[in-house]
């Protein structure tokens, strides 16, 4: 997988949070979509620090994973 980090999307306001967090969530992804070159992914606690760009493919491969439960980490 190719991660990139790109510190300029630190200030965007139209990150997602999933709709299973809570606002008191404490460990949570934010996703940003429509970036026209992959999937910028940060975590929620540090919104300043810099975020993950995904390509689209590996991006929906994990999706799915999860969603279908297939996903494991590595050990």
């Amino acid at each position: 997988m190719t991660e990139k980090t790109d510190p300029h999307l630190t200030g965007t306001n139209r990150w997602r949070k999933s709709t299973h967090s809570g606002p008191e969530a404490g460990a949570c992804l934010e996703v940003l979509d429509n970036h026209p070159t992959g999937v910028p992914v940060r975590d929620s606690k540090t919104p300043h620090a810099p975020t993950l760009l995904f390509p689209p493919p590996h991006w929906s491969s994990f999706i799915t994973a999860v969603k279908d439960e297939t996903f494991r980490p590595l050990p």
